[in-house]
């Protein structure tokens, strides 16, 4: 698609800076509706970089400036030469991760991720957790303060802060990372292909409960969740020379 005279939305966190920014830029550049984009530009930090591709990804490209703090998903922000940096981007494809479950109650939930699906403690007490992959019982009793579905894109973020592996964005991998695991001591952890089905039960659920998060969607009390990958709603991003988003995952594994 040529970008060059692309019709582009604006959207910004809340953040003091994001939003200073939001209204500079569209007082230089005409835009549109995002439903209407032909390329959405995000103003802010990662986390609304994640919303936008939740809600407007698989419309139109996306093209993220930093105005938060870490902006692994960011590029650089500048004013200048908007449609000619459009244009000139890199294009990476990164598909999201399907989170479907039920609470303790028997209602169920889903989300949608595109960094990780993670277990997470609720108490004191460790997590219990049984594992099932493409149907076959892997783990009968993780004990642990936690467990993680990591995808390429997301394998820097939360995943790398539990010692998981860090993914090249085009492996076709997941990462399953246990947090803080106490039983089996010397189980790190698995990599698998990601068309497997990951299944995660929880047991003793009432006496030692769990939360579930997808990104920053968050259910409590759950029974049990089922990560699949999403290959029907992939989002493109797009990056500037020097930014693409294969490069910083790369980097990261040599970082001191």
């Amino acid at each position: 698609m040529d970008l060059s005279d692309a019709k582009i939305a604006f959207t910004a966190s809340d953040a003091p800076a994001a939003q200073q920014s939001l209204e500079q830029l569209r007082s230089r550049y005409p835009y549109v509706n995002p439903r209407e984009a032909d390329v959405i530009v995000a103003l802010g930090g990662d986390g609304h970089m994640l919303e936008v591709m939740r809600e407007f990804g698989p419309m139109a490209p996306v093209h993220g400036m930093n105005r938060g703090t870490v902006g692994f998903l960011m590029n650089n922000y500048e004013e200048d030469r908007l449609h000619e940096r459009l244009e000139q981007a890199q294009r990476v494809k990164v598909w999201p991760i399907n989170m479907i479950g039920e609470d303790q109650t028997g209602r169920s939930f889903r989300a949608q991720a595109f960094n990780e699906v993670a277990l997470l403690r609720q108490t004191r007490q460790a997590a219990r957790i049984r594992v099932e992959i493409d149907g076959i019982e892997r783990l009968d009793e993780l004990v642990c303060d936690g467990l993680l579905v990591a995808t390429p894109a997301g394998s820097t973020a939360y995943n790398l802060s539990a010692h998981g592996p860090i993914i090249p964005l085009r492996s076709r991998l997941l990462a399953l990372t246990p947090i803080s695991a106490f039983r089996p001591r010397r189980w790190r952890g698995a990599l698998l292909p990601d068309e497997t089905v990951v299944r995660m039960e929880v047991a003793d659920g009432d006496r030692r409960p769990v939360s579930a998060t997808a990104d920053s969607t968050e259910f409590r009390d759950i029974a049990w969740v089922q990560v699949t990958t999403d290959k029907g709603h992939g989002v493109t991003l797009l990056f500037d020379e020097g930014q693409h988003l294969e490069e910083r995952i790369i980097r990261e594994q040599f970082l001191a």
